[in-house]
């Protein structure tokens, strides 16, 4: 039995389909939504074996305390390949998503070479590194 257009039925059911896809795009949102604490998990996994977080405290790579906003490759008392010594840019979130996913696509010539497939997993990264002043 089919409803007719304006009958309580079909009211109804327009309202539980709108139900459901607001609730889907909601839930879509709030998994979309990066994740500084799994971020800091992720960081201390993949990349606080070369990078510190610390002030100007360098380790293979540069700090990375301060990152959001900071020229690259001038971090005082950091090592940085010629390239991004080389560099005329400041990282922000998405230079650091882009660097993240393909250094070297980024920065022709750069000595990093960890790579975060997962995009996710990125934003989580730089919301993190966002945190660190």
């Amino acid at each position: 039995m089919r409803a007719r257009i304006g009958s309580a039925r079909c009211r109804a059911a327009w309202v539980a389909a709108c139900g459901a896809t607001i609730g889907l795009a909601a839930a879509a949102a709030a998994q979309a939504a990066p994740d500084p604490v799994a971020g800091g998990a992720t960081f201390r996994a993949r990349c606080a074996i070369c990078h510190a977080i610390v002030g100007q405290q360098t380790k293979v790579g540069p700090s990375l305390a301060g990152i959001v906003g900071r020229p690259a490759g001038k971090a005082p008392g950091a090592r940085y390949s010629a390239a991004l010594g080389r560099a005329d840019f400041r990282w922000t979130p998405a230079r650091l998503d882009a660097f993240l996913a393909d250094p070297a696509a980024v920065v022709p010539g750069t000595a990093m070479a960890v790579r975060l497939a997962d995009p996710a997993q990125r934003a989580d990264v730089v919301a993190y590194l966002a945190t660190l002043k």
